[in-house]
């Protein structure tokens, strides 16, 4: 493990890292702008993970506004990936009402579940998508998620019910309910809780991103927050001595 690296969020790496080239992968954009803050830097950063190994990624969302995060989160990688191309090497299959009976359908049949892309494309004519007809086709699955429906059901049905590895992200809040799916069964393969993991992540592939940008300056900001603390104390105690004189 590297210094200063969680296990939980090693365990995420890991799995993304052990994926081979050409393999098909799916992360789900679970949240919506309230919580990107902490979550959109793990979005990009998988993204970019992915994309260095040759993985091709489905995106698809359980939230409504998940599949404009997705589209922010692709945009912003490919400025360093122009050459990734949409429906070979990555797709946004939209969003889909219905949480746990989508995730279900999913299992059964992707096609069903996604007649199209995002943009209208049907879903044999996308080149990636060929031979990928349910959840058991995909090498692993994230999801990315504030809430409800989000990385609990995909657990439960894409790796409980089906056997495909699930890893994902949080925020920090939500993280310790989530830590006892990281056992011995590989419920969950690692987790990435918030701003610090979402740093910590962008640090094993060699990435200065946002996450890495806020924590340097939070760690500033509660440096100032100390050395304030550390001049109060001194005053107050220079003013004790001297009216004790």
């Amino acid at each position: 493990m590297e210094d200063g690296v969680s296990g939980y969020t090693m365990m995420a790496y890991d799995l993304i890292e052990n994926t081979a080239a050409g393999e098909v992968v799916l992360i789900s954009f679970d949240y919506d702008p309230s919580t990107m803050t902490e979550i959109q830097p793990m979005a990009e950063a998988q993204i970019e993970h992915a994309f260095k190994l040759n993985q091709k990624i489905v995106a698809t969302a359980l939230w409504p506004m998940g599949v404009q995060m997705a589209e922010q989160a692709f945009n912003k990688v490919l400025l360093d990936y122009p050459d990734k191309v949409d429906g070979t090497d990555y797709v946004n299959l939209g969003y889909k009402v219905g949480g746990m009976v989508t995730i279900q359908a999913m299992g059964r049949s992707l096609p069903d579940v996604y007649p199209t892309d995002q943009g209208g494309t049907p879903y044999a004519e996308i080149p990636m998508l060929q031979g990928i007809r349910r959840l058991k086709d995909l090498a692993w699955i994230s999801s990315l998620s504030s809430g409800t429906p989000g990385l609990k059901e995909w657990v439960m049905v894409a790796r409980d019910s089906y056997g495909v590895p699930v890893t994902g992200g949080c925020t920090a809040i939500s993280a310790p309910g989530f830590f006892p799916y990281v056992n011995e069964q590989r419920q969950l393969h690692g987790l990435l809780g918030g701003l610090k993991a979402a740093s910590e992540y962008e640090s094993l592939i060699g990435r200065i991103g946002p996450a890495t940008i806020k924590m340097d300056a939070q760690s500033v900001a509660h440096m100032l927050i100390l050395l304030f603390i550390a001049i109060g104390n001194i005053k107050a105690h220079l003013i004790r001595r001297r009216k004790a004189q």
